[in-house]
């Protein structure tokens, strides 16, 4: 954050967990006993080197395991503002799949659907929301994804892209822009196609999943859905 010259970041999450053995079962366990959220402008306003990290914490409205030393959980800080105009109500498509569905040959918007639907299934286990955006017509944000997962969790972008040709790099370096702008944790760009040496070199070390046609249909497959992508 303090290295932040792009001011790319607009908060902080620092959940802090401790491996500990749990006198009631003698199993090793871990729980997070301290959470905290900072926006960018109040992290940037304290003096680390003058700070009294007790009061600092506490003045941020961190929370914290009441008796530590016994280990007493409390729940991760992750909040999202999801006040999105952009943001519809979603339809089920992924259900009316056939086999022989070409999911080249969909509709765009019933493609955007269909990924939103995949995806809620993906994140369905740790209680994400995946939230489906209005006509966009292969431009700009498809869907959002709200992760409330302490690790890995945040905001993500998915970008649905409908094409029977390889994905130009453009597509890729795009998104990265798009996360930037949104303030999202990632990117994840889907096709029915492929994409070229040049966007998997562009994505390498950036937030950025790149999912092609046959990822994508292994996915379906994944979720007892079968198709084909061209």
């Amino acid at each position: 954050m303090l290295g932040d010259e792009l001011n790319a970041f607009k908060a902080v999450v620092v959940n802090g967990w401790m491996l500990f053995k749990d006198k009631a079962t003698g199993q090793q366990r871990s729980e997070y006993l301290m959470s905290l959220h900072a926006a960018s402008e109040q992290v940037r306003a304290i003096d680390f080197a003058n700070v009294d990290p007790k009061i600092c914490f506490r003045g941020l409205k961190g929370v914290s395991s009441p008796r530590p030393t016994q280990c007493i959980p409390v729940a991760p800080i992750l909040s999202f503002d999801k006040s999105d105009r952009r943001i519809i109500a979603g339809r089920e498509v992924i259900d009316s799949l056939e086999s022989e569905s070409n999911l080249a040959a969909m509709p765009w918007d019933d493609f955007e659907h269909l990924i939103r639907e995949l995806f809620e299934k993906e994140f369905a286990h740790g209680g994400a929301e995946v939230r489906v955006t209005q006509a966009s017509h292969d431009r700009g944000v498809d869907a959002l994804v709200f992760d409330p997962d302490p690790v890995r969790g945040g905001k993500y972008i998915i970008q649905a892209k409908r094409y029977t040709m390889t994905v130009d790099v453009s597509a890729v370096r795009d998104l990265y822009g798009t996360v930037h702008n949104e303030g999202a944790n990632r990117g994840i760009l889907v096709t029915t196609s492929a994409f070229g040496a040049d966007s998997y070199d562009f994505a390498k070390d950036k937030p950025l999943t790149l999912i092609d046609g046959p990822r994508l249909l292994h996915m379906l497959q994944k979720h007892g859905y079968r198709s084909e992508s061209t």
